[in-house]
């Protein structure tokens, strides 16, 4: 399902789990001075980001992106969010299994965007629980934001709003 990517690292045990962040030019430039913002996510581990997004087949919206360079979005930030012991053929395994969850046609803006995502990989990945994340939409670490999705990006990828507190 997914091309072949080969990390440098293939030791169990030690792989780091991130939620990467991105912004959503230009719309944010213009809700930054009320405090808030639109933002994209994915999650990085093993030197491959995974992501999901829209279209209307019945077929994977997962796919994958070198990390911190998703199309169409701007970088903003990475969070730790814990360590998977499954080395890197064993992270292909599970999102092929996982992405039969995710298919393109079933993206919902509220109900399933790329927050769910990130937040149902992340928890079976690393084992944590909610540290990090709040309610299916929110990941509560980016300055203790709430993320409250609301729009959709012209490619029909996730995002959200986040309100800074």
């Amino acid at each position: 399902m997914f091309p072949k990517v080969w990390s440098a690292s293939h030791t169990p045990g030690n792989a780091l789990v991130y939620l990467n962040v991105y912004d959503l030019p230009p719309m944010n430039g213009f809700m930054y001075w009320a405090g808030l913002g639109i933002f994209h996510t994915g999650v990085e581990v093993h030197g491959v980001e995974y992501v999901f997004g829209a279209h209307d087949y019945p077929s994977s919206g997962v796919f994958e992106v070198e990390p911190r360079q998703c199309p169409g979005f701007m970088f903003k930030k990475s969070i730790f969010m814990g360590t998977t012991c499954l080395d890197s053929l064993q992270v292909r395994e599970f999102m092929e299994l996982q992405s039969v969850n995710y298919s393109g046609d079933t993206y919902h803006l509220i109900m399933k965007n790329c927050n769910h995502f990130c937040k149902e990989i992340c928890h079976k990945m690393t084992g944590n629980s909610d540290s990090k994340m709040g309610e299916p939409t929110c990941f509560t670490e980016l300055n203790s934001c709430s993320i409250i999705p609301l729009f959709a990006h012209a490619t029909s990828i996730a995002t959200s709003i986040l309100i800074y507190n």
